[in-house]
């Protein structure tokens, strides 16, 4: 085996040195390395090949007190991008190369090429107090052919940025630039705002730590610190506790499209050898840094939050006892009269009376739903307002089926003394049309006298006067529970929602953090005070009105409903059978949407944008909802609709509210289909109010709509039945059909929004009906309801007026967002919105006010003299 190896040994050397020879035969020749100490300010024009390479050694001296910036241009003539230019610069503490023709991708992986190039280079750090710096720029090519180059390094002595002073430069895609601010002593928080007179070219404003290398390119700029696209302003306030050396970079990158900041994309070449349109991407710029709020600002700021609402509290305290004592006055008063004489009574009210026109019927005989044997006084005077001293003190009996009738002189009743005592109006004095002195709400001519019509719903519903006596004959019992159901399901509701919402909106707050992207959340910038983990705190904590109110209204409803619990106990005549029925879940269900509606805007505002815009809108839809049916329950307490019906109905609003902000943009088909089902919505709910529910949706109701269309329309012309309902049910067709084809015409982009002002259109249109109606019935408005009116419509009034002022809207880019961005304008801590947000919540408070004192004025009138309308 030995002798054979020691035989091949000759020629394994012949084939080592030809291979030698073969490598030695491909490998270049050596480079011609020219080496050349350089100056500042100075241009330098060579040319480069494969063979040659430049090195350009610069030196400077550097304090540790001073800061500049060192700038290096450089510009190519050649447009090979197969060989180009590659450009090194070593430092002390870094490395920095490019090339030329510069390549940067846009959109797509478009390439963009730059033959101008200009970067500034990072300063390593100082540690003595004078020293000589070096740096080093290569050039090299792999080019055969001659590539000539223009190089230029300069001192940038305005390199640090000042508090206050407004700093302006220009800036290309190959062109970034990057100043240093450092944080002044007492400052440790500041705003630094951008602005320029161009929307486009679309720019990146990026703060970055001091470190090395800085980047300044659009390929790389995301990788590090926080950043935020814009056109004409961008604002983003930094922390110093962020930045270990109290200072940092503001980085300013020109993108090479404008897509990411709502622009027009460019033509772009088909062919490889056709060069893209540059177009002129050069853009002036402001960069403005300011001292943000302090410390004390916060506090101040809670402290006031704190303050406005607290004092709905104590107000609300204060109304309270005042409303007790009168309450007490005039008990001791009511006592006064029932024990004494008749001429003493007409004393204490001010007119003297005859014991005729004192003494009443005996209560013998009373059946539910009359009111005695009584029918000497007209009921036409249903307007009339009367003082004490004018008060006409009439006959009157006000029996109780659950309780012995309080008797005074003789063994009658004194109920009208009382009505007149308690600022009340006289119980003959209302009634629900004029029915020629007929106290009784069912006319016995209206149907046939039959042992089962009180069971009849048909034969009561169908009447075309009805009392509320005819639509609250159910048990109170029963009902009580079929409306506590409104409150336990809307807060089984809350907490489901809330509790992914608020995970959701953690994680974008923290994917915000981390990766510095500042255009996830659509915030005000100018006035985004950051908190802890939060960015915009003052948005949040502006959502506590909706909390503390809401609060406030669920702790008078618990006073009202533990109020009215205990006159039901003790029997009160009042509470059993006179004014509108009172059940308290509806309002619960409200007061309980109003603190939830307070929470998922907060919960929004922490990281506002379209995809969870939902947020702050969902329970006004429900508020709006809920407003809608206690106003309908007032008068329709048997047949309002289950806490079952209206949620599930509610759910399917806020379906399609997700479905139109996901899908609904400029898409036709979709607003074809929702126009439809909003139109057929509104005509069932039309017949369903206007049959008091009697009908029913199965086959045959075609056959029966043409059947009452030929009966009173063809065969004989006949007006409608029920001329009220019919007036609002018409008036809420032309409104809902006039908002769908709005809405299928126009496509609003907002389409949450749009939704949301549909509910909102229904409820004042029903309000105001139910205004008027309540009016010409003859019943009146109190001085407590109408003063809620008046200031609640004020407070919408100026609610509307900020809220219009759109601070920022995610219907746009984040770059064309921060375009309608302002400055705080209330203790320098809240914008625009966060007013809002305080008006809009003391607006809605009011309103709940409204249904809750609307029909104080029926409180001594029995029911079956209260009109259904």
């Amino acid at each position: 085996m030995a002798m054979i190896m020691i035989k091949c040994l000759p020629a394994l050397l012949t084939v080592v040195l030809l291979a030698a020879g073969t490598v030695a035969h491909f490998e270049p020749t050596s480079k011609q390395v020219v080496q050349k100490t350089a100056e500042f300010n100075v241009i330098y024009s060579d040319f480069v090949n494969s063979e040659l390479l430049h090195i350009y050694a610069f030196n400077r001296t550097v304090t540790r007190n001073r800061t500049e910036g060192i700038r290096v241009s450089v510009i190519v003539n050649s447009t090979k991008n197969e060989t180009p230019v590659l450009f090194v610069v070593r430092q002390l503490q870094a490395v920095v190369s490019f090339p030329i023709p510069l390549v940067l991708r846009g959109l797509y992986q478009r390439k963009h090429f730059y033959l101008d190039v200009s970067r500034t280079l990072c300063q390593p750090e100082t540690k003595l107090l004078t020293e000589t710096q070096y740096f080093y720029m290569d050039v090299s090519t792999l080019s055969n052919s001659n590539i000539s180059f223009q190089l230029q390094a300069q001192r940038v002595e305005k390199f640090l940025l000042h508090t206050n002073e407004p700093f302006n430069f220009t800036a290309t895609p190959s062109q970034p630039q990057y100043y240093e601010y450092i944080f002044p002593e007492g400052i440790n928080s500041v705003i630094v705002k951008v602005t320029s007179p161009l929307a486009f070219p679309c720019t990146v404003i990026s703060i970055q730590d001091i470190l090395c290398p800085v980047y300044d390119l659009d390929n790389n700029v995301e990788f590090i610190g926080m950043y935020q696209t814009m056109t004409e302003k961008a604002a983003i306030t930094v922390q110093k506790k962020d930045f270990p050396r109290s200072s940092f970079f503001v980085v300013v990158v020109v993108k090479t499209e404008d897509e990411a900041c709502g622009g027009r994309l460019h033509y772009y070449p088909i062919t490889p050898e056709e060069q893209p349109i540059q177009g002129n991407r050069s853009k002036l710029l402001t960069v403005t840094v300011t001292p943000a709020i302090s410390s004390e600002l916060y506090v101040g700021s809670v402290l006031f939050c704190l303050g406005v609402f607290l004092s709905f509290y104590l107000l609300t305290f204060v109304i309270s006892c005042i409303e007790q004592w009168r309450q007490q006055k005039k008990g001791g008063l009511l006592t006064a009269v029932i024990g004494t004489s008749p001429d003493e009574k007409a004393s204490l009210l001010g007119k003297a009376v005859t014991p005729d026109s004192v003494l009443g019927s005996s209560f013998e005989g009373y059946s539910y739903g009359s009111l005695g044997n009584s029918s000497n006084f007209s009921s036409e005077a249903i307007t009339d307002s009367m003082t004490s001293g004018e008060a006409a003190i009439a006959e009157y009996n006000c029996p109780s089926r659950d309780r012995p009738a309080q008797r005074g002189i003789g063994g009658t009743p004194n109920c009208n003394f009382i009505v007149q005592i308690l600022g009340g109006r006289p119980m003959e004095n209302v009634t629900c049309r004029p029915r020629h002195d007929s106290q009784s709400s069912v006319e016995e001519d209206e149907y046939d006298t039959l042992a089962d019509i009180d069971s009849d719903k048909n034969v009561i519903r169908t009447k075309k006067y009805l009392c509320v006596s005819d639509l609250s004959r159910k048990d109170k019992r029963v009902l009580n529970k079929k409306y506590q159901i409104y409150f336990w399901n809307i807060s089984t509701i809350a907490v489901f929602y809330a509790l992914p919402v608020v995970q959701l909106v953690i994680t974008y707050q923290t994917v915000v953090n981390v990766t510095g992207n500042q255009d996830i959340c659509y915030y005000n910038f100018l006035c985004a005070h950051p908190l802890g983990a939060l960015s915009a705190f003052n948005n949040i904590l502006s959502n506590l009105g909706y909390v503390m109110l809401g609060l406030l209204f669920l702790l008078i409803i618990l006073q009202k409903d533990i109020t009215h619990r205990r006159a039901l106990i003790r029997s009160d005549y009042y509470a059993l059978e006179c004014g509108i029925p009172k059940h308290f879940g509806l309002f619960y269900a409200m007061g309980t949407a109003l603190m939830m509606e307070g929470l998922l805007s907060a919960c929004y505002h922490v990281c506002p944008n379209y995809t969870n815009f939902q947020f702050d809108t969902s329970f006004m839809y429900m508020i709006a909802g809920l407003c809608m049916l206690k106003l309908y329950q007032k008068r329709h307490p048997d047949i309002n609709a289950s806490a079952y019906t209206a949620y599930a109905s509610l759910a399917a609003v806020i379906f399609f509210s997700v479905l139109g902000v996901v899908f609904g943009k400029d898409n036709l088909v979709f607003w074809i289909v929702f126009s439809i089902i909003h139109v057929v919505a509104t005509l069932l709910l039309s017949t369903q109010l206007y049959y008091m529910g009697r009908w029913k949706l199965d086959t045959g109701i075609f056959r029966r709509i043409i059947y009452v269309v030929y009966t009173d329309c063809i065969r004989q012309c006949s007006g409608p039945t029920y001329v009220d309902r019919m007036v609002l049910l018409v008036m809420g067709n032309i409104v809902n059909w006039s908002l769908a084809t709005y809405g299928l015409i126009m496509r609003p982009s907002d389409f949450a929004s749009y939704l949301l002002a549909i509910g909102i259109c229904n409820l004042l249109l029903y309000f105001a009906f139910y205004i008027i109606m309540k009016l010409r019935s003859g019943e009146r408005v109190k001085f407590i309801p109408l003063m809620c009116i008046l200031f609640t419509a004020v407070v919408w009034g100026f609610a509307l007026f900020f809220f219009f002022q759109g601070l920022s809207t995610w219907q746009k880019t984040p770059a064309e967002s921060r375009e309608h961005n302002r400055d705080c304008i209330l203790l320098d801590f809240f914008d625009h919105h966060d007013v809002w947000h305080f008006l809009s919540s003391t607006a809605l408070f009011g309103s709940f006010l409204i249904l809750l004192t609307l029909d104080n004025d029926l409180d001594t009138v029995q029911r079956d003299k209260i009109c259904v309308f």
